[in-house]
């Protein structure tokens, strides 16, 4: 549904975004991750015909970026960073007024305001000017002006920034509940947040892919076991060495008072180790993967300069 191939962009002597590949199946929300100046907006800029690029190709929706901008545009919705609010228009007249630029038909312009300002929960705002309605509802709105024309792909330019934590989960339950109906793109600095809503992520830096794919994936790629910290009742040399007859079981580490159990990847022994505690009446309190978090992962891909 996005689709980049070798995608770059000069700035005179500045590579802003260099050989940039990567694709997005439909249906799917995905994140951009990167640090500042890594490229990112740029790259959104230009899926979105608002840039060219200097070099490669980009697709969205199956139409070619450069040589079909006008299927393309009709074919995104776009939240940028800064949202392109008119602070003296009331919710519904602004609605209007981009439901007519978007060229959505006449008889249908009202029921594509009336289904964007339910889908985003502007029903109780819709008749206040802009400028009265708080900064959630104005991110609100400005995704509503995304919606408007219902396309296939949704672009979204760190869509929750300058909000409190709870306007956070408000817009991040919406972002979630594109899944399926709309393939999503959203670039975040919010690590938790790629966690939260995203199907996978492309990670970049200094315009380079780094990483694509879903979290699962690059935490296996860039580590070689799974494995999980088990925290039991007791902790003492002969449990440690029950684990250690387990078939595939590769390391067994007491940290504290936890047990560190890993195995190589494919495998799940998950089942076959809570059954060693219940045979041998262990108490597990906690068991959690040792599974990299996004945190690690990203700084591991990113500071570490690690690339797939």
């Amino acid at each position: 549904m996005i689709e980049t191939e070798q995608l770059t962009k000069k700035y005179g002597d500045l590579v802003a975004v260099k050989d940039l590949s990567f694709k997005v199946e439909e249906g799917k929300i995905w994140g951009l991750l990167g640090p500042n100046a890594a490229g990112k907006t740029t790259t959104m800029r230009i899926l979105t015909g608002y840039l060219p690029a200097t070099a490669g190709r980009a697709s969205v929706a199956g139409y070619d970026v450069f040589e079909q901008a006008e299927a393309v545009k009709q074919s995104i919705g776009y939240l940028p960073e800064n949202v392109p609010l008119y602070p003296e228009m009331t919710v519904d007249s602004y609605l209007g007024f981009v439901a007519e630029i978007k060229k959505v038909p006449g008889p249908k312009k009202k029921e594509a305001v009336n289904r964007a300002v339910e889908i985003t929960g502007l029903n109780s705002v819709r008749r206040r000017l802009i400028k009265n309605i708080s900064r959630g509802f104005k991110q609100r709105l400005g995704i509503a002006q995304a919606l408007i024309h219902n396309p296939k792909v949704i672009i979204l330019d760190e869509p929750t920034i300058g909000l409190d934590p709870a306007q956070i989960v408000e817009i991040r339950q919406l972002i979630k509940s594109f899944k399926g109906e709309h393939t999503v793109m959203l670039s975040t600095h919010i690590l938790a947040e790629v966690k939260e809503v995203c199907d996978g992520v492309v990670i970049i830096n200094e315009g380079k892919l780094m990483a694509s794919g879903s979290l699962d994936e690059l935490a296996q790629s860039f580590s070689q076991n799974d494995g999980i910290f088990l925290r039991l009742d007791r902790t003492d040399s002969g449990i440690q060495d029950l684990f250690k007859q387990l078939p595939e079981i590769k390391k067994v580490e007491v940290e504290g008072s936890e047990i560190r159990l890993e195995w190589p990847w494919g495998q799940n022994l998950r089942t076959p180790i809570i059954k060693t505690c219940l045979d041998n009446n262990l108490e597990i309190k906690e068991m959690r993967s040792v599974a990299m978090n996004i945190e690690e992962l990203y700084l591991r891909i990113v500071s570490g300069g690690m690339e797939q």
